[in-house]
């Protein structure tokens, strides 16, 4: 059996690729043409920028799950490479951006880290933060998680999606697009 690999996808400006929803659909096409197995997504949701950010667009999320042989952080890899092709340039922490690409958790694996980089996402060449550390507090990762693994539970806390979602902080706007 192989591990249920979970990403989560973000966007809320244009690319070349047009609207966050293209940009978005084109990032599933080019995982799955970089030969990661897609097999399982979610619908896209609208969700308001947390932390809160008035002067920035909406996002559009979802979350896919996927099969690949790739290490974690050999699939890290691939996912910067695949948001600074569509224009991402990492300056400060919660900047809009046209691509953001997660991984959301790596089956049951669990990798933390004391430091982090510019997006808190990768120490070195150590890998991903796993589960991802702020996925718990996200509406925008819970609701399309929920959609695509209803049973899913948290490696470290056990708490199912459904238990997650129930204790999510108040105040975050999500509808489904």
């Amino acid at each position: 059996m192989t591990e249920s690999i979970f990403i989560g996808l973000g966007a809320n400006l244009p690319s070349d690729a047009g609207s966050p929803v293209a940009t978005l659909e084109k990032a599933v096409a080019d995982i799955a043409a970089a030969g990661i197995d897609i097999r399982r997504r979610s619908p896209w949701y609208e969700s308001a920028p947390v932390p809160a950010a008035p002067d920035q667009p909406w996002y559009v999320n979802g979350v896919i799950e996927v099969a690949t042989e790739r290490s974690p952080a050999a699939l890290l890899v691939l996912l910067q490479q695949l948001e600074a092709a569509s224009g991402r340039i990492r300056s400060v922490a919660n900047a809009a951006r046209p691509l953001d690409l997660d991984i959301i958790a790596y089956g049951e694996r669990v990798a933390q880290h004391m430091m982090g980089d510019v997006a808190g996402d990768v120490v070195g060449n150590s890998g991903p933060l796993l589960p991802h550390p702020r996925m718990q507090d996200r509406a925008f990762v819970l609701l399309p998680l929920q959609a695509i693994a209803p049973h899913w539970r948290h490696p470290v806390s056990g708490r199912s999606v459904a238990e997650l979602i129930a204790a999510l902080p108040a105040g975050q706007e999500i509808r489904l697009l």
